[in-house]
């Protein structure tokens, strides 16, 4: 294998770059040797030396695990990470994590879209800064790239209940439903809001309030998926996007879509309802003796496509059925569009 140090503080970069980045034409200016496909990144990965290796995961799926060990074979000592969509973190996750032969086939991931500067730093931070004669340490370098992840990390959570917020969630549903397009699947969104919320901050304290916000929270998260995005959109408003599982075989998605297509999927309906019955069992112990079995919420469900084909019009759609669900008695989640729309009325 050539070596060059020129070669060594560069990135070899791996799949559509359109995909992954907000200026394309900034990654173009980068240290960095593009390659579209896998074949040709492997053959230029035994031919020279690279500091970092990333993969733009889209497009990719099903045969990365075996790619990302033929580049870490080529170039063993690079830094392997993936640039991911928000809906591929589930599968990003799994990659980094340790093999059963104690080996991981990535380092860490990065959440696309990302700009150009804000890649290469957080692959190699203070790299124009190093020189031979006062190299950066390799301890200061990961230090920079852990607090790097710790801000963007801040950045998309909801600090009073650990879940998205709603930037991360906005994203996360246009890139869902461009997805969903694309590959011909369903994605749900469910809005749901706390009832009387108002009631438990005037009566017992914001601190009670508080405490609602995290129960409802941490509830909604144990009744959901792995790969469902929870996130709090403001005050005691959330949302819930359901989507396919990446992870799930074809032949099983394929099913699923045949069988849902006139209506909305299934499992967002039973996650749905069942947090629901599960929030009102829950014990509020700031609110003392009567803190049991009070809390309710109302939701509405929306479904792409057959609700709405854009973010704005499924939010819409969704907000649209919460309120018809306030309407009618509270403690209740409405579909979109149906006579029975209360979705505890669906066998």
């Amino acid at each position: 294998m050539e070596t060059s140090d020129t070669d060594a503080r560069k990135i070899l970069l791996v799949g559509d770059i359109d995909r992954a980045f907000s200026d394309a034409d900034g990654v173009r200016r980068l240290p960095c040797e593009i390659y579209a496909n896998i074949p040709d990144a492997i053959d230029a990965a035994s031919k020279n030396s690279f500091a970092a290796i990333a993969v733009v995961m889209s497009g990719l799926s099903g045969k990365l695990n075996s790619a990302l060990r033929a580049l870490r074979q080529e170039n063993c000592d690079a830094k392997i990470v993936l640039l991911v969509q928000m809906y591929e973190e589930p599968e990003a996750m799994q990659l980094v994590c340790l093999a059963s032969d104690g080996a991981s086939v990535a380092d860490d991931y990065l959440i696309c879209p990302i700009q150009a500067n804000r890649f290469y730093e957080s692959i190699m931070p203070a790299q124009g800064q190093r020189t031979a004669e006062a190299p950066v340490p390799v301890a200061i370098d990961a230090a920079r790239a852990m607090k790097m992840k710790q801000l963007e990390e801040l950045a998309i959570t909801d600090d009073l209940t650990g879940l998205k917020n709603r930037r991360y969630m906005w994203e996360f549903s246009r890139q869902i439903i461009e997805r969903a397009g694309r590959e011909d699947r369903q994605a749900t969104l469910l809005i749901f809001d706390i009832d009387n919320f108002k009631h438990y901050n005037d009566v017992y304290g914001h601190l009670a309030g508080d405490e609602v916000l995290k129960q409802a929270a941490v509830l909604m998260r144990r009744c959901c998926r792995q790969h469902d995005a929870v996130g709090r959109i403001g005050g005691d408003e959330f949302a819930v996007v359901f989507w396919d599982d990446p992870r799930r075989k074809s032949v099983d998605l394929q099913a699923e879509r045949r069988s849902t297509t006139a209506d909305h999927p299934k499992e967002a309906i039973f996650i749905a309802e069942r947090f629901r019955k599960e929030l009102q069992n829950a014990e509020l112990h700031l609110l003392g003796p009567e803190g049991k079995g009070v809390l309710t919420i109302s939701g509405g469900l929306a479904s792409f496509p057959r609700d709405g084909s854009t973010i704005e019009a499924l939010f819409k759609q969704a907000d649209k059925a919460l309120l018809e669900a306030k309407r009618s008695g509270k403690n209740r989640i409405y579909l979109v569009g149906k006579a029975d729309s209360d979705i505890a009325d669906i066998r």
